[in-house]
């Protein structure tokens, strides 16, 4: 037997005999926050074993909390826990997109301070990227941070921070000299949340939901150990972090597990399903086949991009997985409610029943959310644009 396969007998092993029947299938996921307490036993049962194995990371670097896993090993994982339906023990900001970035710009001392917390689900991060005049021009953007010693001082504003009222630190870009081109004054800086100087105001969404924020900096303080990469060169530090956002790799250590998504194919039998289980309705049928076909295609892709970038992250080719992704997301959500009819919309206002609701109700809230995913992260049309330039190799 190869050492691959010796390697998977041990993890299919592991994995039957340690993740609980409670983290198979939908259900929590851990983001690190101290800010939010984790009570299903089983998800924090697994999460403890996760960490403990170096698997909620399995792939960075032992030292730093992971597993060490190499590319065809991380894959193997991956199948593996697809095979029993497991869910992430983690999944954050921290582990798909400040974690993967400091592996790649952070000093020794940055590595050695922050990621073995993110590995050990210690805290969570947000992201410090737009403002109310920055948004697709990413570049323009206005927050100051002001040399001060040992530290910046930094004042300003930012705009959708998603989950910042929840996360413990913040990496952000600022602007460190104004009198350059506007790409090259930008620095790329870390911060703690809970200190004087930060502000956070939810922005409640159509959903009624606030999981974005403004968060405002009055002389909030990043210190200049927390500078990732050089002075005035964050702009190239910015747009990889983004690579790894836009790659929607994270979701790939699901093994599978669609997180509180369920099977297209099965809701079609359950709302417009004869008897037989057969979707008789033609339309309904090819709009539910087209999506699973397109789904699977997708995760096809994003799994060959792994095995070809060695398990890092691929460069301007994650706008694709930008662009598809969220339109699948769009598209799952569009297709789940239209088949439901009249149970498709419940109420999310008024504050209905929801225990008779239930499910009805929350994808509902997340068809509502998911309008904003092709915005997000950087809009769709900005990603065309990224793909026709710097993968197609389009003119200006």
């Amino acid at each position: 037997m190869s050492e691959l396969a010796d390697f998977r007998a041990e993890t299919r092993a592991w994995l039957e005999d340690n993740c609980p029947p409670g983290a198979r299938g939908p259900g929590p996921v851990s983001n690190g926050s101290t800010k939010i307490e984790i009570t299903d036993p089983d998800t924090v049962l697994w999460l403890e074993r996760m960490v403990e194995k170096g698997w909620t990371v399995p792939n960075w670097p032992v030292e730093y909390g992971g597993g060490g896993l190499d590319n065809d090993q991380y894959l193997v994982l991956l199948e593996e826990m697809a095979s029993i339906n497991a869910r992430p023990a983690l999944s954050s900001f921290g582990t798909s997109m400040i974690g993967p970035t400091l592996l790649e710009f952070g000093t020794d001392d940055q590595k050695a301070r922050h990621l073995p917390r993110i590995a050990r689900a210690e805290l969570e991060w947000c992201q410090g990227y737009s403002e109310p005049g920055s948004g697709s021009d990413l570049a323009s953007l206005s927050t100051r941070a002001v040399d001060n010693g040992d530290h910046f001082l930094i004042n300003g504003q930012k705009i959708w921070t998603s989950g910042a009222h929840n996360a413990d630190w913040m990496f952000c870009l600022v602007r460190t000299d104004p009198d350059v081109p506007k790409h090259e004054g930008i620095s790329f800086v870390l911060l703690p949340m809970d200190q004087p100087g930060v502000e956070v105001r939810p922005i409640r969404m159509i959903s009624g939901e606030s999981p974005f924020n403004e968060t405002f900096f009055t002389d909030a303080i990043a210190r200049k150990e927390d500078l990732v990469g050089e002075l005035n060169k964050g702009w190239t530090v910015g747009k990889r972090l983004l690579q790894h956002e836009r790659s929607g790799m994270e979701s790939l250590v699901s093994g599978g597990a669609k997180g509180d998504e369920m099977s297209l194919v099965d809701e079609a039998r359950r709302w417009i399903g004869e008897e037989s289980g057969a979707i008789a309705d033609a339309s309904y049928r090819n709009q539910v086949l087209k999506y699973e076909m397109d789904n699977h295609v997708f995760r096809m892709t994003q799994r060959r991009a792994v095995e070809e970038s060695e398990g890092g992250t691929p460069g301007a080719a994650t706008s694709i997985f930008k662009v598809y992704g969220t339109e699948l997301q769009q598209t799952y959500y569009d297709l789940l409610l239209k088949m439901r009819g009249v149970r498709g919309f419940p109420d999310t206002i008024s504050g209905g029943d929801t225990t008779s609701q239930g499910r009805e109700l929350e994808d509902t809230k997340q068809w509502l959310f998911y309008r904003a995913a092709s915005i997000y992260s950087g809009s769709n049309e900005v990603q065309r644009n990224i793909i026709a330039k710097r993968v197609l190799g389009l003119p200006d």
